[in-house]
């Protein structure tokens, strides 16, 4: 349960939970996943499916947030070992930042090395309409810049090292791989910048064109925090949103957002958003089994 989720959980409890997984599924993942809101149905595109609930996992939180599952699936696509996580943890549930990495530091110590983090978004580039996929290729993490990054406090080595470079934290190859199986399946693939605030109000309409003038193509409130956390652990890292509404123009400004259209287009756009996934990790398969 949440409240027995400590703050700053440590390397040791790390391990411990990524043991009591272990002792539910002998699948030792290749490629983690955590699938956003309204994106957990990707899970029905795995084989020999072992799912484990985040409540019997030792110093795990658990999802609040409606949307989100609650537990691990752990199986194949196609020959490639995947766990996948079915619901994130979020900073503004109350979660430290460190709390909200956890289950990338466990999924690294099961054995992933590659991290896929799909989310939903909130569109600020015109050119994208709602349910649009799109690509990050870089981010701007304003919670994280501003103090609450998850790296903050004493390092430990066994995660990595004390100042990693985030710069080219989004790997070429994915990408490249994310474009070609995008192609293959007649899906639009932007690529753009995300910024994360922390929620969980929705932005002001000054907040939309700071973000747009900061450069950001879509704004949502989670991501950041676990591709930092991953390339600490040294992973290869891919992110993609789901668009679930488009750019508000200064004559929209009265037009309210809510979660529940959130999860509606993000529901609707996920068969797009889960044929890439499951196309990259293919090729992640393939490569691997090519000796590349």
């Amino acid at each position: 349960m949440s409240e027995r989720a400590p703050e700053h959980p440590t390397y040791e409890q790390a391990a411990e939970a990524a043991a009591a997984i272990s002792r539910h599924s002998a699948v030792t993942p290749r490629v983690a996943i955590i699938l956003g809101s309204g994106l957990g149905g990707f899970v029905d595109r795995m084989s020999d499916v072992t799912t484990v609930p985040y409540v019997d996992i030792p110093s795990f939180p658990v999802s609040t947030v409606p949307g989100h599952a609650g537990r691990l699936a752990l199986g194949k696509v196609g020959d490639v070992p995947v766990v996948a996580m079915q619901g994130r943890f979020h900073f503004y549930e109350g979660y430290t930042p460190q709390q909200v990495v956890f289950p990338v530091r466990v999924m690294r110590l099961l054995g992933a090395e590659v991290l896929i983090v799909t989310a939903a978004a909130g569109g600020l580039n015109p050119a994208m309409a709602a349910g649009s996929v799109m690509l990050l290729n870089d981010h701007i993490g304003l919670p994280v810049l501003a103090g609450n990054n998850p790296l903050r406090g004493a390092n430990d080595d066994r995660f990595g090292t004390r100042f990693p470079s985030i710069t080219g934290a989004y790997d070429p190859e994915l990408a490249a791989f994310a474009h070609e199986a995008a192609v293959e399946r007649g899906v639009h693939l932007f690529d753009g910048v995300y910024a994360m605030v922390s929620g969980p109000s929705f932005e002001s309409p000054a907040e939309i064109r700071f973000l747009r003038h900061a450069g950001a193509d879509a704004v949502g409130m989670s991501t950041v925090p676990e591709v930092v956390a991953a390339r600490h652990l040294g992973m290869r890292v891919m992110a993609l949103c789901c668009v679930t509404n488009a750019a508000l123009t200064d004559s929209e400004q009265g037009v309210e957002p809510k979660h529940e259209d959130v999860l509606a287009v993000a529901a609707a756009a996920g068969a797009h958003l889960a044929a890439i996934v499951e196309g990259v990790i293919t090729r992640v398969g393939a490569t691997s089994a090519q000796g590349g």
